[in-house]
Protein backbone atom coordinates (compact mmCIF):
# COMPACT_ATOMS: atom_id res chain seq x y z
CA UNK A 1 0.00 0.00 0.00
CA UNK A 2 2.40 2.61 1.07
CA UNK A 3 4.75 1.56 -2.31
CA UNK A 4 1.83 2.75 -4.42
CA UNK A 5 1.65 5.94 -2.32
CA UNK A 6 4.97 6.84 -2.81
CA UNK A 7 4.22 5.75 -6.86
CA UNK A 8 1.18 7.82 -7.10
CA UNK A 9 2.81 10.59 -5.56
CA UNK A 10 6.05 10.31 -7.82
CA UNK A 11 3.28 10.35 -11.28
CA UNK A 12 1.57 13.15 -9.88
CA UNK A 13 4.74 15.51 -8.59
CA UNK A 14 6.36 14.76 -12.26
CA UNK A 15 3.33 15.64 -14.37
CA UNK A 16 2.82 18.92 -12.34
CA UNK A 17 6.18 19.97 -12.88
CA UNK A 18 6.31 19.00 -16.78
CA UNK A 19 1.90 20.91 -16.87
CA UNK A 20 3.38 24.11 -15.42
CA UNK A 21 6.54 24.22 -17.42
CA UNK A 22 4.41 23.54 -20.40
CA UNK A 23 1.76 25.83 -19.71
CA UNK A 24 3.75 28.61 -18.37
CA UNK A 25 6.02 28.45 -21.72
CA UNK A 26 2.44 28.36 -23.87
CA UNK A 27 0.94 31.60 -21.74
CA UNK A 28 4.41 33.45 -22.19
CA UNK A 29 4.36 33.15 -26.05
CA UNK A 30 0.75 34.06 -26.68
CA UNK A 31 1.39 37.19 -24.84
CA UNK A 32 4.51 37.91 -26.63
CA UNK A 33 2.55 36.89 -30.28
CA UNK A 34 -0.34 38.92 -28.70
CA UNK A 35 1.61 42.21 -28.33
CA UNK A 36 3.67 41.82 -31.90
CA UNK A 37 7.09 40.86 -30.05
CA UNK A 38 9.89 38.89 -31.52
CA UNK A 39 9.71 35.22 -30.39
CA UNK A 40 12.83 33.73 -31.69
CA UNK A 41 14.31 33.84 -28.58
CA UNK A 42 12.69 31.00 -27.75
CA UNK A 43 14.25 28.97 -30.63
CA UNK A 44 17.55 28.06 -30.54
CA UNK A 45 20.33 27.64 -32.97
CA UNK A 46 20.39 24.03 -32.07
CA UNK A 47 16.49 22.80 -32.39
CA UNK A 48 18.17 21.81 -36.38
CA UNK A 49 20.68 19.70 -34.61
CA UNK A 50 21.25 16.15 -36.25
CA UNK A 51 19.06 13.35 -34.45
CA UNK A 52 21.85 10.83 -35.16
CA UNK A 53 24.16 13.15 -32.81
CA UNK A 54 21.08 12.91 -30.01
CA UNK A 55 21.39 9.61 -30.24
CA UNK A 56 25.35 9.63 -29.99
CA UNK A 57 24.94 11.77 -26.92
CA UNK A 58 22.57 9.26 -25.01
CA UNK A 59 24.56 6.23 -25.73
CA UNK A 60 27.78 7.73 -24.96
CA UNK A 61 26.47 8.48 -21.84
CA UNK A 62 24.34 5.18 -21.10
CA UNK A 63 27.57 3.48 -21.47
CA UNK A 64 29.16 5.16 -19.71
CA UNK A 65 26.95 5.66 -16.89
CA UNK A 66 26.98 1.74 -17.31
CA UNK A 67 30.97 1.55 -16.76
CA UNK A 68 30.74 4.01 -13.50
CA UNK A 69 28.14 1.55 -11.67
CA UNK A 70 30.00 -1.84 -12.57
CA UNK A 71 33.55 0.33 -11.48
CA UNK A 72 31.50 1.51 -8.79
CA UNK A 73 30.77 -1.94 -7.32
CA UNK A 74 34.12 -3.65 -8.04
CA UNK A 75 35.48 -0.38 -6.14
CA UNK A 76 32.93 -0.90 -3.41
CA UNK A 77 33.97 -4.69 -3.02
CA UNK A 78 37.36 -3.64 -2.67
CA UNK A 79 36.46 -0.85 0.06
CA UNK A 80 34.74 -3.30 1.93
CA UNK A 81 37.03 -6.42 1.65
CA UNK A 82 40.48 -4.68 2.13
CA UNK A 83 39.35 -1.68 4.24
CA UNK A 84 36.79 -3.82 6.41
CA UNK A 85 33.97 -1.42 5.92
CA UNK A 86 30.33 -2.31 5.71
CA UNK A 87 29.83 -3.55 2.09
CA UNK A 88 26.14 -1.82 1.68
CA UNK A 89 27.45 1.57 2.15
CA UNK A 90 31.08 0.98 1.09
CA UNK A 91 29.49 -0.39 -2.85
CA UNK A 92 26.23 2.29 -2.66
CA UNK A 93 28.80 5.43 -2.16
CA UNK A 94 30.78 3.77 -5.04
CA UNK A 95 28.30 3.58 -7.43
CA UNK A 96 27.42 7.07 -6.54
CA UNK A 97 30.81 8.06 -6.88
CA UNK A 98 31.69 6.69 -10.17
CA UNK A 99 28.46 7.71 -12.31
CA UNK A 100 29.16 11.14 -11.13
CA UNK A 101 32.51 10.99 -12.54
CA UNK A 102 31.20 8.83 -15.53
CA UNK A 103 28.45 11.46 -16.10
CA UNK A 104 31.18 14.42 -15.56
CA UNK A 105 33.70 12.51 -18.30
CA UNK A 106 30.24 11.95 -20.67
CA UNK A 107 29.30 16.17 -20.25
CA UNK A 108 33.06 17.18 -21.44
CA UNK A 109 33.17 13.85 -24.43
CA UNK A 110 29.72 15.87 -25.61
CA UNK A 111 30.80 19.36 -25.31
CA UNK A 112 33.88 18.35 -27.81
CA UNK A 113 31.75 16.31 -30.36
CA UNK A 114 29.22 19.59 -30.33
CA UNK A 115 32.33 21.80 -30.93
CA UNK A 116 33.48 19.25 -33.29
CA UNK A 117 30.15 19.35 -35.33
Amino acid sequence: MEVSIVFISLFIVVFGICYLYYNTRHKERVLLIEKDKDVSLFYSKREGRNKSIVWKIVILNLGLISIGVGTGIIFGSILSSVFGMYEEPAIAASIFLMSGIALLIGFFLTKKMDQDN
